[in-house]
């Protein structure tokens, strides 16, 4: 595995210093590339940045000296005092400034920022204090009321928000900037977006928000990990400048779907993928291809639509159904109408509520987030555990092809002989690495084979809180069983579990297909040897998928 894809987990994650590391230490603290200056909390800390930063898409703002909402480790480099191979680097925060600068530098382009409300600079860490030196022309922001003494106590920081969990959508909010909607109500949709973000609550562990304009031509106004703390991405929003021209709304969802989700630009992989598209009247071009592809792309297009065509201007509408053809599915959830600017705010709270419906966003629910996979596996003693463990590296190539996460794909297992035990459940745990390193330390329980008592333990105990159409059982044992297994498969089926079978040596093929969903043929399998489990991964993978998208 490569730096990159250790790396791809943290994206986007807060990485907070501690109070246990002092003001001024030397005790590097490891964050990641896109670890941002507002996320730390003390002053004078020192950083280690992880090499290959310059492979990622970096926010940086300023020169010199740089605003908070940039990567630390991106201005880092542009500084200078760090190079491509990472490192540590001392962290000073600053005052909010006017007028960051943009330059080029080591390989990094810095943007221009009007004003932030917080700043930061950086130093190579060493013993002796360093005077800090400023070589921009950016301006501090005056203080407001009489000059802040140093208080004598260190005062108490609010730690970051971490997010509404029960919300981790990635969502993209296109915005009207039309000369149909005008700088009033332009200004007005701005406000009700803001009482949106408010009401979504995001934050690292919680929903990203980005957002476009709808215009001539799309423009992305900032990207999902710019602003994961709420006061940061409200000021973002309010700082949004009104366009003009056209309402192409299809224009700006194709440059979002093609390009906005994408991990280089901030995607969560795994997340589910929300476009809420706000339009005022109706658009100027077609939405129709553009929503196709949306929809492919597993994106949840909700089309906000306020102060609709009234009849009489129903004549100057290209498409009448554009409302049923941009939606990610023409069901009702996804439209919502709105009477007019002026009465948005009862409306925030039922719009938040369906963007953050797990179960309604149909469009991003696939077979790799969304599967609950149950592994039943054979410890009887002709096993034996070098064999064990080839059985679970097999179960562990099945689950590394799906996006484990505490709202997407689960996985749990259950090891039998006589007896039955829980190894972990499908919601014990929050990511595939440690679902993945759990599944490799089951330990070996010796024994002999009731396959029968262990499907009906299962289908009690693993899948008792999960919903129809998702649940798959993959069932691997070497030998017969000492029980029925016809009456307690035929009970898993009816309960909506789609069961493989995989038999090694002396497993009978009659147990094997008896076990088996429909079509038996295309759910069981069987090698003579324990090393030919390896090939049946693919089969298995692209098996559930099939099952899935038929029962889905």
């Amino acid at each position: 595995m490569t730096q990159m894809s250790h790396l791809l987990p943290l994206t986007g994650l807060l990485f907070l210093i501690s109070s246990t590391f002092a003001s001024e230490s030397n005790v590097p603290y490891p964050v990641t590339c896109v670890t941002r200056g507002a996320d730390l909390l003390e002053d004078g800390v020192v950083v280690l940045c992880p090499p290959d930063c310059l492979q990622w898409r970096l926010s940086v703002f300023g020169t010199g000296i740089y605003a908070a909402v940039s990567s630390v480790c991106g201005a880092a480099i542009h500084r200078g005092v760090l190079g491509p191979s990472g490192g540590p680097v001392r962290v000073h925060k600053l005052h909010g400034r006017y007028n960051y600068l943009s330059y080029y530098a080591n390989g990094i382009q810095s943007q221009a920022l009007s004003r932030w409300t917080a700043s930061f600079s950086l130093t190579k860490p060493v013993s002796s204090p360093m005077e800090l030196t400023s070589e921009t022309s950016t301006t501090a922001l005056p203080a407001a009321g009489q000059p802040v003494k140093k208080p004598l106590k260190k005062p108490v920081k609010k730690v970051p928000t971490s997010g509404n969990k029960d919300c981790q959508m990635d969502i993209a909010i296109v915005i009207d900037s039309s000369n149909n909607i005008g700088q009033r109500r332009f200004n007005l949709q701005k406000n009700f977006v803001t009482k949106l973000a408010a009401m979504l609550k995001v934050g690292p562990l919680g929903p990203h928000v980005g957002l476009i304009q709808a215009s001539d031509s799309p423009k992305t106004e900032f990207l999902l990990t710019n602003f994961t703390q709420p006061k940061e991405l409200l000021f973002a929003i309010k700082e949004v400048s009104y366009l003009g021209g056209d309402t192409n709304t299809g224009k700006a969802i194709m440059h979002t779907a093609e390009s906005f989700f994408t991990q280089d630009n901030g995607g969560r992989r795994g997340h589910p993928r929300v476009m809420m598209v706000l339009i005022d009247g109706w658009p100027s071009d077609d939405l129709e291809q553009a929503a196709i592809l949306a929809r492919e792309s597993g994106i949840n297009v909700f089309l906000v639509s306020v102060a609709k065509p009234a009849p009489e201007e129903l004549s100057l509408v290209r498409d009448k159904d554009y409302m049923k053809k941009a939606v990610c599915k023409d069901n009702g959830f996804f439209n919502y109408l709105i009477p007019s600017w002026f009465s948005t705010t009862k409306h925030v709270k039922p719009l938040t509520q369906r963007i953050c419906s797990l179960d309604g966003l149909l469009c991003s629910k696939t077979c790799y987030n969304s599967a609950n996979i149950g592994f039943l596996i054979d410890g009887s003693s002709s096993v034996g555990d070098g064999n064990f463990r080839l059985v679970l590296e097999f179960l562990a190539g099945i689950a590394q092809s799906f996006d484990i996460s505490d709202i997407g794909a689960r996985i749990g297992a259950v090891q039998f002989t006589y007896d039955q035990r829980l190894e972990f459940g499908l919601f014990d745990h929050h990511n595939k690495e440690d679902a993945i390193n759990a599944l490799r330390r089951i330990p070996y329980m010796s024994g002999g084979t009731a396959t029968g008592a262990a499907i009906t333990y299962t289908t009690q105990n693993l899948f008792r809180r999960t919903g129809p159409g998702r649940n798959f059982l993959i069932v691997v044992t070497d030998g017969q069983s000492y029980d029925d297994i016809g009456g307690p498969a035929m009970a898993a089926h009816r309960q909506g579990i789609t069961v493989y079978s995989v038999g090694v040596a002396w497993a009978p093929l009659e147990d094997l297909k008896l076990m088996a969903s429909e079509p038996k043929n295309s759910h069981a399998f069987f090698t003579r040897e324990f090393t030919g489990l390896g090939q049946f991964i693919p089969q298995v993978v692209q098996g559930i998928c099939r099952d899935f998208t038929e029962n889905n």
